[in-house]
């Protein structure tokens, strides 16, 4: 079964007009069967952040075989060059990526959206902007940047169906049952789940 480990969390900055000033994707980390995977790889110049939460699991960016963007915005794969040895995936709506590890199709956000489903004692999805924040999961809205509303609106549906848990693409893990986040670190994998502090209100 697939283990599950957030690098980062994505993070999104608005103006008082709700004008997005900064945007930064989570990274996250799949391990399943001999792979080692990276669902997108976040914004340019946060290799040293990347690095270091790879070293604490005892792993080099060369160690990485494969590179899978939930879509192609720059702020989603600005540090592929980081895995020099991976893969970059063109992944499609029923890929198996590994075992337990499988692609969801989830556009609106953009048409090239794609979600990462991880199966283990429970399924973490792993959405990218098809779900960017605990926000739009408890208004029940889609990304305000969208190509397309309806689209996007199905997409959020699918995921919320289907997950137990999620890595949004700006913003810290959450539980889709409790509609609340889950304590840092978020790591869960075969037969444990292990969470550390409390995460800022």
């Amino acid at each position: 079964m697939a283990s599950v480990f957030l690098l980062k969390p994505g993070s999104i900055e608005r103006d008082e007009c709700g004008r997005i000033l900064d945007a930064r994707s989570s990274v996250t980390l799949v391990m399943g069967g001999r792979h080692k995977i990276i669902v997108d790889s976040g914004q340019q110049g946060e290799e040293v952040t990347l690095c270091k939460a790879l070293a604490k699991l005892c792993i080099k960016p060369g160690e990485i075989d494969c590179i899978v963007n939930t879509h192609s915005h720059s702020d989603h794969c600005g540090n592929n060059h980081l895995f020099s040895r991976a893969k970059v995936l063109a992944a499609k709506e029923g890929d198996v990526i590994a075992p337990g590890v499988w692609v969801l199709a989830t556009p609106g956000h953009s048409m090239d959206s794609i979600s990462i489903v991880v199966e283990t004692e429970m399924v973490i999805v792993i959405a990218g902007d098809a779900l960017p924040t605990l926000g739009n999961l408890q208004k029940k809205v889609p990304p305000a940047l969208h190509v397309d509303r309806a689209l996007a609106v199905a997409s959020m549906q699918r995921i919320m169906a289907l997950a137990d848990f999620v890595v949004p693409g700006h913003d810290f893990p959450f539980s889709i049952k409790k509609k609340a986040y889950v304590p840092l670190p978020f790591r869960i994998g075969p037969g444990e789940r292990s969470a550390g502090s409390k995460l800022p209100d």
